[in-house]
């Protein structure tokens, strides 16, 4: 600590000295954001070196304050000493590249990142930073170096590479911002401003470095947040969320499936297993001694035994997940098979009775009508024949309520000559003129009887509430479904919430795996529209 406070002393005199033989204090335009540069590099790297004694990102932060107050030596009496600081105007550099491409560690971890820092070093004792061109050219060396780096690297490397990649990405804009800016402008126009945000974004990098040192989120695998996220996530989007949280975006992950002893991923596939040597590390997730899921990643992923630990709590969790909507996905469609054997079986009835009442009944009150049709024929009193006659309009009246009453059970017509056949039928009994529009496909019977009673309804309510003038009735089919729809001029102010008509008929469409809404605003007419699937299966 004695060491590090020395250092602090050794930066502050040195700040104060270089600012004094370099500005003066006249203008503190100039001499303030140049003293908080150095200052704040030299302060951070001090303090990350205190911390994070291990790392060398404090000293080359503290080496990159020291150097940036060498250039306001350039003036100072001392002939010797005011050529070498000329020529060192970007000493501070060379340690700043060397933060950048080592970060969080100090230590290169590869020969191009080693080449990289010799580059950055060299270029910092000669004049090529000088050149906008080649600063231009060096600052997209130095982000493409950082994001090669951040590609290669997996797990906890990959998230502190992530730091380094937005580090380089900030000073690389700054650097090739500037030089640009220097080529396109006059020099008067962009010297004051440019280095004024040169100087703050160069804070803020500094602030940034050490925050990231202090906090090192790359040591967590921020899986306790993953295993809530996953609580909520979609089975597909695991191996995302996962991969994500490890930094490996090969990770693969399957789920075990105990009936075929094998590996799948979220879309059912078979998930092979890499061979042993194939550069590629398996992990097997257990639950009470009994494989759940298998995780396939990267070696270099999983060495911390306590993330492994934490990443198998999160895809037990996730597997836990995946099969619970499994289930659940598989109760739906088991009630849904219900619900459409429940309405095959309730419409089946419904036909039977039509049948018998049209061969039964029907059939009797038909006869009984020709009957009395002879019997007025040959009756010989006129009191008798206005009896029989008055006799027989009622009869005629109740096989007309019979038959409609018949209709509503299941609509023989249908059967007989079609959807547009029994929906022109249907409109013949209505007060108002009806429009009937019925273009497509043939349709399944199930979907056309689920259509007819859509529009039996519809109208029935349109005769009885809407008090309009006018109705049309359209009826698409396309290769997957069929749309239906409904539209009056009426007094609108339908409800589907409210009458158990139109309730009943959201139910049987929706069983089909359709849609029924209504648009009904007061003044404004009613239009229904149903959507239903030609086959009948519940979404």
């Amino acid at each position: 600590m004695r060491r590090l406070g020395l250092g602090g002393l050794a930066g502050v005199a040195l700040g104060l000295t270089a600012e004094w033989v370099g500005f003066g204090w006249g203008d503190p335009r100039h001499w303030i954001p140049d003293l908080a540069v150095g200052w704040t590099f030299i302060g951070c790297g001090l303090i990350g070196w205190a911390r994070r004694p291990e790392s060398r990102t404090g000293p080359l932060m503290a080496a990159t304050g020291f150097t940036w107050f060498v250039w306001n030596f350039a003036h100072v009496g001392v002939a010797a000493l005011a050529w070498l600081a000329a020529h060192l105007v970007y000493l501070h550099r060379g340690p700043l590249v060397h933060l950048v491409l080592a970060y969080p560690s100090g230590r290169p971890a590869s020969r191009l990142v080693r080449g990289a820092v010799a580059g950055g070093y060299a270029a910092a004792v000669t004049t090529i930073w000088g050149s906008e061109a080649a600063t231009i050219l060096l600052a997209g060396l130095l982000l493409a170096v950082c994001a090669r780096e951040y590609v290669r690297a997996v797990g906890g490397a990959r998230r502190a590479r992530l730091i380094a990649l937005q580090a380089a990405a900030g000073l690389s804009l700054v650097l090739a911002g500037t030089a640009a800016a220097r080529l396109l402008l006059p020099p008067g126009e962009v010297s004051g401003a440019l280095l004024i945000l040169n100087e703050a974004a160069l804070c803020v990098l500094a602030g940034g470095l050490l925050a990231g040192l202090l906090v090192a989120p790359w040591q967590r695998a921020v899986v306790a947040d993953l295993v809530v996220e996953l609580g909520e996530a979609r089975s597909g989007t695991v191996r995302g969320e996962l991969s994500r949280a490890l930094g490996d975006p090969s990770l693969e992950i399957g789920y075990w499936l105990p009936d075929r002893a094998v590996f799948v991923d979220a879309e059912g596939r078979v998930l092979a297993l890499p061979d042993a040597g194939s550069g590629r590390s398996v992990t097997v997730v257990e639950r009470q001694g009994q494989p759940v899921a298998v995780l396939v990643h990267d070696p270099a992923v999983l060495e911390d035994q306590g993330l492994l630990e934490a990443v198998a709590s999160a895809a037990r969790l996730a597997a836990a997940n995946a099969r619970l909507r499994a289930e659940v996905q598989a109760r739906v469609e088991e009630l849904g098979a219900s619900r459409r054997r429940i309405l095959a079986v309730r419409d089946e009835e419904r036909r039977r009775l039509e049948r018998r009442l049209h061969e039964g009944a029907e059939a009797r009150l038909g006869k009984l009508a020709a009957t009395l049709g002879r019997g007025q024929a040959s009756a010989s009193g006129e009191q008798t024949r206005d009896q029989i006659a008055h006799a027989q309009d009622q009869l005629v009246r109740t096989l007309e309520e019979l038959r409609r009453l018949a209709r509503g059970l299941h609509p023989r017509v249908l059967s007989e000559h079609g959807l547009e056949g029994a929906l022109v039928a249907l409109a013949k009994d209505l007060p108002l003129p009806v429009d009937i529009k019925v273009s497509g496909n043939q349709l399944p019977e199930r979907v056309a009887v689920a259509a007819y009673f859509v529009c039996a309804e519809a109208l029935a309510n349109v005769a009885k509430h809407a008090a309009a003038a006018h109705v049309a009735v359209a009826v698409t089919s396309s290769e997957s479904r069929v749309q239906v729809e409904i539209e009056d001029d009426g007094v609108g102010g339908a409800d589907l919430a409210h009458g158990s008509g139109l309730r009943g008929l959201a139910d049987r469409v929706e069983t089909l795996g359709g849609t029924l809404q209504v648009e009904s605003t007061p003044g404004h007419g009613t239009r229904l529209a149903a959507e239903i699937p030609l086959g009948g299966q519940a979404r």
